[in-house]
């Protein structure tokens, strides 16, 4: 029987809840994958013509995650962010999505932020990536691309951060 989107939300409760974040975030990441290889689900929840954007899916009001629906454009490099003191779990349902993770290599009293790239690799169909709070990264699409995102919270809500390349200022959005 395919995995389903009730069973990952249940799921990812029950780890949460019952175990440390560094422990139940890998744990969820797998549960996602399964439920990304459900070709049933990602049948229900994009079709080619879904538009560009952002749609949620769940929120589990104890806990606060979210698990959010991203048709994301192609062609497209976001900035290096990180989700505040929150954290985020990645997963393509369709084409991929190209990662990269930076590490900070100036002073963090400084006010202009040095970032290296720590690691780059590529999300395709059915795979996963959970990012604890504070990792700086970015995502890049070169082509139309089905993702599957859950968040600990309303990321809108939380002070988080992003690099402007002009100045390499690291700011609060």
């Amino acid at each position: 029987m395919p995995y389903t989107l009730n069973q990952f939300c249940d799921d990812a409760h029950a780890l949460l809840k019952s175990q440390p974040l560094a422990e139940a975030l890998p744990k969820a990441a797998e549960r996602l994958s399964q439920l990304l290889l459900n070709p049933d689900f990602v049948a229900e929840t994009f079709s080619d013509d879904t538009p560009v954007g952002r749609r949620e899916l769940f929120h589990d009001p104890e806990l606060d995650f979210y698990v959010l629906a991203h048709v994301q454009e192609g062609g497209k490099t976001g900035k290096p962010h990180s989700h505040g003191s929150s954290w985020a779990i990645y997963g393509n349902a369709r084409n991929l999505t190209e990662m990269t993770e930076y590490r900070r290599v100036n002073p963090e009293l400084e006010e202009n932020v040095v970032l290296e790239p720590s690691s780059k690799y590529a999300l395709r169909p059915g795979q996963t990536h959970a990012y604890g709070p504070g990792v700086i990264h970015s995502t890049a699409h070169p082509e139309k691309a089905w993702v599957i995102r859950v968040t600990g919270t309303d990321l809108d809500k939380l002070p988080r951060y992003h690099l402007r390349k002009q100045d390499r200022v690291l700011e609060k959005a």
